[in-house]
Parts: C-alpha cells; sequence; structure tokens
C-alpha cells in the first residue's frame, strides 16, 4: 500500500513527522522515495498529453482562423458582386467559425493555466524528492560511520582483551622458568651433596682401614 495516494499528499506531507513515527526511518525514507518517484513518472506523463493537447489546439486555432478570414474574403467577393445573399451566408459561415475559434481558445487557456500548475507541482515533487534523498544519504552515511565506529571499539576490546592475555602468559613463562630453574638449583644441589657425603665416606673408609690395620699391628707384636 502506497504512503501517499495523491500528489499533493506528497508536496504537503511532513517528512520529519513521518520519520519520527516510522519502526525502521530507513525503510521508510526508501518508500517515501520509491512513493515519490512513480508519482513524478505519473504526472510527467500527464504534462506531456497536455502538451501534446496545447499542439493540437494550436493547430486547430490556427485552422479556424483561416476559415474565419476565408469566410470574410469570401463576404466582400459576394458585395463587389452586388450579391448580398452570398455575403450575408458568408457572414454566417464566419460566426460560426469565430465561435468555435473561441472556445478552442478558451479550452487551450485552461490547458495552459494546468500545465502552469502541474508544472509547479512537479517542481515542488522534485525539490521534495530531492530532500527526501538528501535525509537518506545523510542517514547511510551516519549508519556506515556508526558500523565503523562499532568495529573499532571492538578491535580495541579485542585488542585491550588479548593485551590481558598477553600479559598473563608473560607472567606465566616468567614463574615457569623460576620454577623451573628452582628445579633445577635444587637438583644440582642435591647432586652436590650426594658427591660430598661419597667423598666423605671414602676419606673415613681408608681411614677406618688404616685405623684397623695399625691396631692388628699392635696385637701381634
Amino acid at each position: 500500500m502506497s504512503i501517499f495516494s495523491r500528489m499533493a499528499d506528497i508536496i504537503n506531507a511532513n517528512l520529519n513527522s513521518l520519520l519520527d513515527k516510522a519502526e525502521d526511518p530507513a525503510k521508510m525514507v526508501r518508500l517515501i522515495i520509491q512513493e515519490m518517484e512513480d508519482e513524478l513518472v505519473r504526472e510527467r506523463s500527464n504534462l506531456a498529453r497536455f502538451l501534446a493537447e496545447k499542439k493540437d489546439l494550436l493547430r486547430q486555432i490556427e485552422r479556424h482562423r483561416e476559415r474565419v478570414q476565408e469566410w470574410q474574403d469570401k463576404a466582400e467577393l459576394a458585395l463587389t458582386k452586388d450579391r448580398e445573399d452570398l455575403a450575408r451566408a458568408a457572414l454566417i459561415e464566419k460566426s460560426k467559425q469565430a465561435e468555435l475559434l473561441k472556445a478552442l481558445e478558451q479550452e487551450c487557456t485552461v490547458v495552459e493555466e494546468s500545465m502552469n500548475k502541474l508544472a509547479e507541482a512537479i517542481q515542488q515533487l522534485e525539490a521534495k524528492l530531492a530532500d527526501a534523498r538528501a535525509r537518506q544519504q545523510a542517514m547511510q552515511l551516519r549508519e556506515r560511520s556508526a558500523q565503523s565506529r562499532i568495529k573499532v571499539q571492538e578491535r580495541v576490546r579485542q585488542s585491550e582483551n588479548a593485551s590481558a592475555i598477553d600479559k598473563f602468559d608473560r607472567m606465566e613463562r616468567k614463574i615457569d622458568e623460576l620454577e623451573a630453574r628452582a628445579d633445577l638449583y635444587s637438583r644440582s644441589r642435591g647432586l652436590d651433596q650426594e658427591f660430598a657425603e661419597l667423598e666423605a665416606d671414602d676419606v673415613i673408609g681408608k681411614e677406618l682401614a688404616r685405623l684397623k690395620a695399625r691396631l692388628n699391628n699392635r696385637e701381634e707384636q
């Protein structure tokens, strides 16, 4: 169903009010523009028909003007020939043609007035359409700008989240490194201590063997 039903409705319509009431302003603008474009096509076709009608009327007017002049010439010719009866008949035909000519001229005037009004209305509709298209373009630009800002904000949030995660990862890696170093240090200390204990046992063992040998020598003496 069309938003507008007549050209006057479109011209007098308040676009701001229509958009304020619309649930989807962008869709409403598209519908309004489509209706305006359709109405422009119809009215331009009407204007073309008026123009063709005017041209036809002008041809008829010119033809009847010629006929009026022709009957005027015939009346004069009849009088020069002393044919008053023919002159009277010619003047009657001239009068008929003059009446037809007057009616055609009046009709042509009406057509011209209608054309002027229609042309003015078309200009107003074209201005209204230009305004609607400008609003549509502005809305599209605002929509694209908003979408771009949303994408930028999403990328910023993702970057911030990634940065925070990277920080945690780096901290975990440092902790892992510290734990690994501690394990290595612990293992290193354990090995050193074991070897030290082995060396100490070896020294004690040798000392014990010497002591036993000395005691055995004393007993034998």
